[in-house]
């Protein structure tokens, strides 16, 4: 299902809610209404379940692939409160600002990945059929003394030609090998330890990592959602094992009484601008609002971070294909400047 979708009917039923329409009816014309097949479905269980005497938060509950407990939980404080249209807004909010941060993330993601799939298929093209033919031509022109680089490129694509099964085996099994290692505790912490580190797309990442993190916290809170639930739920939805330590750290400290800013100063992982505002929100018993500010400080800094980054990468990428590209073509072509300075001599 995609995430649009629960925007939408979350959005919708926060506005038929608050025009006084009955909980089920509500489901029923969404149900009826929404044109993807899977979520009718569940929408239509959704509503015969709360039409056999189960809470609204409850029948949520039995689609944890639909709905996450952030979904669940705010709902049921919703309930709890009388609240649910209010409730409902926030949620619809929180996961419009979310899909936002996840496009951006991918936006970042997607040119340097296409270019470098085409700079590949670019290259496994010259050296299978280009350069083979240019080698046969120098052949056919007496077998002269070819220079280095020409030479290199040659070795290269002999090499590529009887070995690329063990090129693409070894891609793959490299492939399989992270994937399999990411499953493991100790392969998961890594592997996401590395990506904060990596210069440039790090610190990107861990600035939707920190407004994902506030956003998340602030409308729990928001919504009357204690604050040990609250960074469970947070933990849980970090996506990143070295940040969700960090904050199920923040949480038994706080179970021990102590404040929320130290924990999180002590795992490094926050900025220690974001710890500071924690704080000031602490002590003045105004959290919820200081972390939606600081979400909509990361957001803007996100929006930012993703162009600079766009623009930075786009650069290097085309530097990169013309030097291997160009390399490769001025290799080939050496021995024909070679050729034609010795006619014209």
């Amino acid at each position: 299902m995609l995430p649009k979708d629960l925007q939408i009917f979350t959005r919708q039923l926060a506005t038929m809610i608050d025009a006084g329409l009955p909980l089920v009816q509500c489901l029923d014309i969404l149900a009826n209404q929404t044109e993807n097949a899977s979520f009718k479905k569940v929408l239509f269980s959704v509503k015969n379940a709360v039409e056999q005497g189960a809470t609204f938060s409850d029948s949520l509950r039995r689609h944890p692939k639909v709905f996450d407990e952030l979904y669940v939980n705010l709902v049921a404080a919703g309930e709890v409160g009388g609240i649910l249209d209010t409730i409902l807004n926030r949620l619809a909010i929180y996961i419009e600002k979310a899909v936002k941060l996840k496009g951006q993330l991918k936006s970042a993601m997607y040119y340097p990945t296409g270019i470098m799939v085409v700079a590949l298929g670019v290259i496994c093209v010259m050296l299978i059929k280009v350069i083979p033919t240019f080698e046969k031509m120098f052949k056919d022109l007496g077998n002269a003394k070819l220079p280095a680089p020409t030479l290199i490129v040659v070795h290269i694509s002999h090499g590529f030609i009887n070995n690329w099964y063990l090129i693409i085996g070894s891609a793959i099994g490299i492939v399989v090998g992270i994937g399999l290692a990411r499953r493991t505790k100790q392969g998961e912490e890594l592997f996401d330890r590395a990506l904060l580190r990596i210069p440039i797309l790090g610190p990107t990442l861990r600035k939707i990592i920190v407004a994902r993190f506030t956003r998340t916290l602030g409308t729990l809170l928001a919504s009357g959602v204690p604050i040990l639930d609250a960074l469970e739920i947070c933990a849980k939805t970090a996506g990143n094992k070295i940040v969700q330590m960090a904050i199920m750290r923040a949480k038994d400290k706080i179970s021990e009484g102590h404040d929320m800013a130290g924990p999180l100063a002590e795992s490094k992982v926050f900025p220690t601008m974001v710890v500071q505002m924690i704080g000031v929100g602490e002590q003045t018993g105004a959290m919820d609002q200081m972390l939606q500010k600081i979400a909509d400080f990361y957001e803007e800094e996100v929006d930012a971070a993703v162009t600079g980054l766009t623009s930075l990468i786009e650069p290097v990428m085309m530097a990169f294909l013309g030097v291997v590209v160009g390399g490769l073509i001025i290799a080939m072509y050496l021995p024909i400047f070679k050729l034609a300075g010795t006619v014209s001599g």
